[in-house]
Protein backbone atom coordinates (compact mmCIF):
# COMPACT_ATOMS: atom_id res chain seq x y z
CA UNK A 1 0.00 0.00 0.00
CA UNK A 2 1.14 3.39 -0.92
CA UNK A 3 1.93 6.28 1.82
CA UNK A 4 0.14 8.69 1.21
CA UNK A 5 2.14 11.25 2.51
CA UNK A 6 5.17 10.15 -0.19
CA UNK A 7 2.00 10.47 -2.71
CA UNK A 8 1.38 13.92 -1.39
CA UNK A 9 4.93 15.04 -1.54
CA UNK A 10 5.33 13.41 -5.08
CA UNK A 11 2.33 15.70 -5.94
CA UNK A 12 3.40 18.75 -4.20
CA UNK A 13 7.21 18.28 -6.41
CA UNK A 14 5.14 17.81 -9.64
CA UNK A 15 2.99 21.15 -8.67
CA UNK A 16 6.25 23.02 -7.81
CA UNK A 17 7.69 22.36 -10.96
CA UNK A 18 5.04 22.81 -13.34
CA UNK A 19 4.58 26.78 -11.78
CA UNK A 20 8.08 26.89 -11.78
CA UNK A 21 8.50 25.99 -15.79
CA UNK A 22 5.24 28.76 -16.24
CA UNK A 23 6.97 31.06 -13.85
CA UNK A 24 10.24 30.62 -16.51
CA UNK A 25 8.23 31.50 -19.16
CA UNK A 26 6.73 34.39 -17.66
CA UNK A 27 9.94 35.89 -16.93
CA UNK A 28 11.61 35.41 -20.45
CA UNK A 29 8.19 36.60 -22.02
CA UNK A 30 8.38 40.00 -19.39
CA UNK A 31 12.36 40.26 -20.30
CA UNK A 32 11.18 40.04 -23.98
CA UNK A 33 9.33 42.76 -23.81
CA UNK A 34 10.81 45.25 -22.15
CA UNK A 35 13.71 44.91 -24.90
CA UNK A 36 11.10 45.45 -27.18
CA UNK A 37 10.60 48.77 -25.86
CA UNK A 38 14.00 49.77 -26.42
CA UNK A 39 13.47 51.23 -30.06
CA UNK A 40 10.66 53.08 -29.13
CA UNK A 41 12.25 55.19 -26.18
CA UNK A 42 15.67 55.75 -27.56
CA UNK A 43 13.14 57.16 -31.17
CA UNK A 44 11.45 59.42 -28.42
CA UNK A 45 14.50 60.42 -26.46
CA UNK A 46 16.66 61.01 -29.79
CA UNK A 47 13.20 63.46 -31.29
CA UNK A 48 13.26 65.17 -27.76
CA UNK A 49 16.53 66.32 -26.80
CA UNK A 50 18.50 65.90 -30.02
CA UNK A 51 20.89 63.29 -27.98
CA UNK A 52 22.53 61.14 -31.44
CA UNK A 53 22.38 57.60 -31.52
CA UNK A 54 26.29 57.21 -29.86
CA UNK A 55 25.58 59.71 -26.94
CA UNK A 56 22.07 57.55 -26.12
CA UNK A 57 24.09 54.29 -26.42
CA UNK A 58 26.53 55.68 -24.24
CA UNK A 59 24.45 57.11 -21.66
CA UNK A 60 22.62 53.39 -21.54
CA UNK A 61 25.45 51.78 -21.08
CA UNK A 62 27.18 53.93 -18.58
CA UNK A 63 23.74 53.63 -16.36
CA UNK A 64 23.88 49.89 -16.77
CA UNK A 65 27.35 49.70 -15.65
CA UNK A 66 27.05 51.72 -12.76
CA UNK A 67 23.65 49.81 -11.68
CA UNK A 68 25.59 46.57 -12.37
CA UNK A 69 28.72 47.33 -10.61
CA UNK A 70 26.32 47.81 -7.55
CA UNK A 71 24.88 44.49 -7.79
CA UNK A 72 28.21 42.82 -8.33
CA UNK A 73 29.28 43.56 -4.94
CA UNK A 74 31.48 40.40 -3.89
CA UNK A 75 31.93 39.02 -7.13
CA UNK A 76 34.06 42.14 -8.73
CA UNK A 77 36.83 39.69 -7.67
CA UNK A 78 35.51 37.65 -10.37
CA UNK A 79 35.60 40.03 -12.69
CA UNK A 80 39.23 41.01 -12.36
CA UNK A 81 40.16 37.34 -12.84
CA UNK A 82 38.12 36.99 -15.55
CA UNK A 83 39.58 39.86 -17.32
CA UNK A 84 43.22 38.02 -16.38
CA UNK A 85 42.04 34.96 -18.05
CA UNK A 86 40.19 35.60 -21.22
CA UNK A 87 40.85 39.64 -21.79
CA UNK A 88 41.13 39.29 -25.72
CA UNK A 89 37.78 37.85 -25.33
CA UNK A 90 35.95 40.26 -22.57
CA UNK A 91 37.66 43.49 -24.58
CA UNK A 92 36.34 42.34 -28.10
CA UNK A 93 32.24 41.43 -26.38
CA UNK A 94 33.00 44.79 -24.88
CA UNK A 95 33.64 46.60 -27.67
CA UNK A 96 31.12 44.77 -29.99
CA UNK A 97 28.21 45.45 -27.21
CA UNK A 98 28.94 49.37 -27.94
CA UNK A 99 28.97 48.84 -31.64
CA UNK A 100 25.67 46.61 -32.61
CA UNK A 101 23.77 48.94 -29.77
CA UNK A 102 24.85 52.16 -31.69
CA UNK A 103 24.08 50.71 -34.99
CA UNK A 104 20.72 49.40 -33.88
CA UNK A 105 20.20 53.12 -32.81
CA UNK A 106 21.16 54.84 -35.71
CA UNK A 107 18.91 52.32 -37.59
CA UNK A 108 16.02 53.28 -35.06
CA UNK A 109 16.69 57.30 -35.97
CA UNK A 110 16.92 56.52 -39.94
CA UNK A 111 14.23 53.51 -41.20
CA UNK A 112 11.97 53.34 -37.88
CA UNK A 113 11.29 51.05 -34.72
CA UNK A 114 9.50 48.44 -37.09
CA UNK A 115 12.22 47.85 -39.85
CA UNK A 116 15.14 48.22 -37.53
CA UNK A 117 14.21 45.27 -34.75
CA UNK A 118 12.85 42.62 -36.97
CA UNK A 119 15.85 43.32 -38.98
CA UNK A 120 19.01 43.38 -36.98
CA UNK A 121 17.14 40.20 -34.57
CA UNK A 122 16.38 38.31 -36.75
CA UNK A 123 19.50 38.15 -38.87
CA UNK A 124 21.89 37.54 -36.43
CA UNK A 125 21.18 33.95 -35.27
CA UNK A 126 20.64 32.99 -39.21
CA UNK A 127 24.37 34.67 -39.56
CA UNK A 128 25.88 33.32 -36.11
CA UNK A 129 24.74 29.35 -37.86
CA UNK A 130 26.56 30.12 -41.22
CA UNK A 131 29.50 31.28 -39.77
CA UNK A 132 29.56 28.64 -37.52
CA UNK A 133 29.08 26.04 -40.09
CA UNK A 134 31.54 27.22 -42.17
CA UNK A 135 34.16 27.06 -39.18
CA UNK A 136 33.22 23.59 -38.59
CA UNK A 137 34.26 23.07 -42.47
CA UNK A 138 31.00 21.48 -43.23
CA UNK A 139 28.01 22.33 -45.18
CA UNK A 140 24.71 23.50 -43.69
CA UNK A 141 21.98 21.11 -43.35
CA UNK A 142 18.98 21.06 -45.79
CA UNK A 143 16.51 22.71 -43.46
CA UNK A 144 19.45 25.31 -42.33
CA UNK A 145 19.90 26.11 -45.95
CA UNK A 146 15.82 27.01 -46.21
CA UNK A 147 16.51 28.66 -43.53
CA UNK A 148 18.72 30.99 -44.40
CA UNK A 149 17.31 31.05 -47.75
CA UNK A 150 14.07 32.12 -46.17
CA UNK A 151 15.87 34.44 -43.71
CA UNK A 152 16.94 36.49 -47.24
CA UNK A 153 14.26 36.53 -48.67
CA UNK A 154 12.76 38.31 -45.86
CA UNK A 155 15.06 40.79 -45.53
CA UNK A 156 15.20 41.15 -49.39
CA UNK A 157 11.25 42.47 -48.44
CA UNK A 158 12.38 44.32 -46.27
CA UNK A 159 14.65 46.27 -47.81
CA UNK A 160 12.33 46.70 -51.18
CA UNK A 161 9.37 47.73 -49.04
CA UNK A 162 11.96 50.33 -47.10
CA UNK A 163 13.94 51.52 -50.04
CA UNK A 164 10.35 53.62 -50.85
CA UNK A 165 10.88 58.03 -50.45
CA UNK A 166 11.80 58.91 -46.97
CA UNK A 167 9.15 59.59 -44.94
CA UNK A 168 8.63 61.01 -40.93
CA UNK A 169 9.25 57.64 -39.67
CA UNK A 170 11.84 57.08 -41.76
CA UNK A 171 14.19 59.81 -42.89
CA UNK A 172 16.87 57.73 -44.63
CA UNK A 173 15.88 54.38 -45.10
CA UNK A 174 18.48 53.05 -47.07
CA UNK A 175 21.52 53.72 -44.41
CA UNK A 176 18.77 52.31 -41.57
CA UNK A 177 18.61 49.40 -43.01
CA UNK A 178 22.35 48.78 -43.61
CA UNK A 179 22.92 49.86 -39.89
CA UNK A 180 20.28 47.45 -39.17
CA UNK A 181 22.24 44.69 -40.92
CA UNK A 182 25.15 45.72 -39.77
CA UNK A 183 23.72 45.62 -36.04
CA UNK A 184 23.05 41.66 -36.59
CA UNK A 185 26.00 41.00 -38.23
CA UNK A 186 28.13 42.94 -34.83
CA UNK A 187 25.64 41.37 -32.62
CA UNK A 188 26.29 37.50 -34.06
CA UNK A 189 30.06 38.16 -33.99
CA UNK A 190 30.03 39.62 -30.30
CA UNK A 191 28.16 36.42 -29.46
CA UNK A 192 30.94 34.07 -31.02
CA UNK A 193 33.98 36.35 -30.02
CA UNK A 194 32.10 35.63 -26.06
CA UNK A 195 30.96 32.28 -25.76
CA UNK A 196 34.63 30.99 -24.91
CA UNK A 197 34.98 33.47 -22.02
CA UNK A 198 31.21 32.69 -20.71
CA UNK A 199 31.73 29.42 -20.13
CA UNK A 200 33.67 30.04 -17.01
CA UNK A 201 32.25 33.55 -16.21
CA UNK A 202 28.46 34.17 -14.45
CA UNK A 203 26.12 35.87 -16.57
CA UNK A 204 26.48 39.02 -13.94
CA UNK A 205 29.95 39.34 -13.99
CA UNK A 206 30.13 38.78 -18.12
CA UNK A 207 26.95 41.62 -18.30
CA UNK A 208 28.91 43.86 -16.05
CA UNK A 209 32.23 43.46 -17.74
CA UNK A 210 30.83 44.11 -21.37
CA UNK A 211 28.75 47.06 -20.45
CA UNK A 212 31.62 48.93 -18.56
CA UNK A 213 34.02 48.15 -21.27
CA UNK A 214 31.21 49.12 -23.70
CA UNK A 215 30.79 52.38 -21.79
CA UNK A 216 34.54 53.28 -22.22
CA UNK A 217 34.59 52.35 -26.13
CA UNK A 218 32.37 54.93 -26.82
CA UNK A 219 32.95 57.45 -24.62
CA UNK A 220 35.41 59.67 -26.71
CA UNK A 221 33.09 58.78 -29.77
CA UNK A 222 30.23 60.60 -27.79
CA UNK A 223 32.03 63.37 -26.61
CA UNK A 224 33.09 63.91 -30.33
CA UNK A 225 29.66 63.53 -31.55
CA UNK A 226 27.98 65.99 -28.76
CA UNK A 227 27.20 64.04 -25.61
CA UNK A 228 25.60 67.16 -23.68
CA UNK A 229 22.13 67.84 -23.78
CA UNK A 230 19.63 69.99 -21.44
CA UNK A 231 18.64 67.79 -18.45
CA UNK A 232 14.85 67.58 -17.96
CA UNK A 233 12.97 65.22 -15.93
CA UNK A 234 11.86 63.29 -19.41
CA UNK A 235 15.22 62.62 -20.68
CA UNK A 236 17.35 61.22 -17.45
CA UNK A 237 13.77 59.40 -17.09
CA UNK A 238 14.52 57.68 -20.58
CA UNK A 239 17.99 57.45 -19.90
CA UNK A 240 17.55 55.50 -16.37
CA UNK A 241 14.56 53.53 -18.06
CA UNK A 242 16.96 52.42 -20.81
CA UNK A 243 19.86 51.21 -18.48
CA UNK A 244 17.51 50.15 -15.42
CA UNK A 245 14.91 48.32 -17.23
CA UNK A 246 15.63 47.24 -20.59
CA UNK A 247 19.07 46.40 -19.43
CA UNK A 248 19.24 45.54 -15.95
CA UNK A 249 15.60 44.22 -15.16
CA UNK A 250 15.48 42.74 -18.14
CA UNK A 251 18.55 40.36 -18.37
CA UNK A 252 17.54 39.82 -14.48
CA UNK A 253 14.51 38.13 -15.19
CA UNK A 254 15.84 36.48 -18.34
CA UNK A 255 18.36 34.81 -16.21
CA UNK A 256 16.21 33.76 -13.95
CA UNK A 257 14.02 31.87 -16.05
CA UNK A 258 16.25 30.17 -17.70
CA UNK A 259 16.58 28.37 -14.59
CA UNK A 260 13.56 26.51 -15.22
CA UNK A 261 13.07 26.74 -19.46
CA UNK A 262 15.10 25.28 -21.94
CA UNK A 263 17.39 27.60 -24.12
CA UNK A 264 15.55 26.97 -27.41
CA UNK A 265 12.37 27.68 -25.65
CA UNK A 266 13.47 31.06 -24.13
CA UNK A 267 14.91 31.83 -27.89
CA UNK A 268 11.40 31.32 -28.89
CA UNK A 269 10.40 33.64 -26.57
CA UNK A 270 12.16 36.15 -27.40
CA UNK A 271 10.78 36.64 -30.38
CA UNK A 272 8.25 38.34 -28.32
CA UNK A 273 10.89 41.67 -28.35
CA UNK A 274 10.05 42.13 -32.28
CA UNK A 275 6.30 41.59 -31.76
CA UNK A 276 6.56 44.70 -29.00
CA UNK A 277 8.52 46.51 -31.02
CA UNK A 278 6.35 46.39 -33.99
CA UNK A 279 3.32 46.86 -32.10
CA UNK A 280 4.44 49.96 -30.10
CA UNK A 281 5.77 51.85 -33.04
CA UNK A 282 2.52 51.57 -35.02
CA UNK A 283 0.80 52.81 -31.82
CA UNK A 284 2.86 55.53 -30.48
CA UNK A 285 4.88 56.43 -33.40
CA UNK A 286 2.54 55.89 -35.91
CA UNK A 287 4.89 54.23 -38.21
CA UNK A 288 3.74 52.94 -41.10
CA UNK A 289 3.80 49.04 -42.08
CA UNK A 290 3.63 48.11 -45.36
CA UNK A 291 2.56 44.48 -46.79
CA UNK A 292 5.76 43.65 -47.74
CA UNK A 293 7.26 44.49 -44.54
CA UNK A 294 5.27 42.56 -42.66
CA UNK A 295 5.74 39.40 -44.96
CA UNK A 296 9.36 40.21 -44.64
CA UNK A 297 9.37 40.06 -41.18
CA UNK A 298 7.28 37.06 -40.89
CA UNK A 299 9.78 35.05 -42.98
CA UNK A 300 12.89 36.76 -40.88
CA UNK A 301 10.65 35.16 -38.02
CA UNK A 302 9.98 32.13 -38.64
CA UNK A 303 13.25 31.20 -40.21
CA UNK A 304 14.32 31.78 -36.26
CA UNK A 305 11.59 29.17 -35.16
CA UNK A 306 12.38 26.95 -37.25
CA UNK A 307 15.93 27.46 -36.63
CA UNK A 308 15.75 26.46 -32.87
CA UNK A 309 13.32 23.22 -33.67
CA UNK A 310 14.98 20.26 -34.14
CA UNK A 311 13.28 18.42 -37.72
CA UNK A 312 12.09 15.45 -35.32
CA UNK A 313 9.60 18.70 -33.14
CA UNK A 314 12.10 18.26 -30.09
CA UNK A 315 13.74 21.57 -29.07
CA UNK A 316 17.91 21.30 -29.52
CA UNK A 317 20.11 24.21 -28.11
CA UNK A 318 21.16 26.36 -30.84
CA UNK A 319 24.67 28.57 -31.50
CA UNK A 320 22.82 31.81 -29.97
CA UNK A 321 20.52 30.44 -27.45
CA UNK A 322 22.06 31.65 -24.33
CA UNK A 323 22.56 35.48 -25.37
CA UNK A 324 25.28 36.99 -22.58
CA UNK A 325 25.71 40.17 -23.76
CA UNK A 326 22.49 43.12 -23.18
CA UNK A 327 20.59 43.82 -26.42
Amino acid sequence: MLNPLVLFASARNRTTTAIGHRMGLVQISLAAALWGTTGVVVRQLHESSGLGPIAIGFYRLLTAALLLLILSGPKLREAVRGLRTHPGSLVLAGVGLGVYQVLYFISVADVGVGVSTVVSLGIAPVITTAIEAVSARRFPSARTALVILAAVAGLVLVAISSSGAATTAAPRPGLGLLAAVGSGLSYALTTIVSRRAAQGISPLVMTTTSSVIGAITLLPIALLSGAGFVVTGSAAGQLVYLGAATTVLAYALFYAGLRSTTSSVASVLTLIEPLTATILAVVLLSEPLPALTVLGGLLLLGAIGVLYLAPSGKTSKPPSAEPVLPR
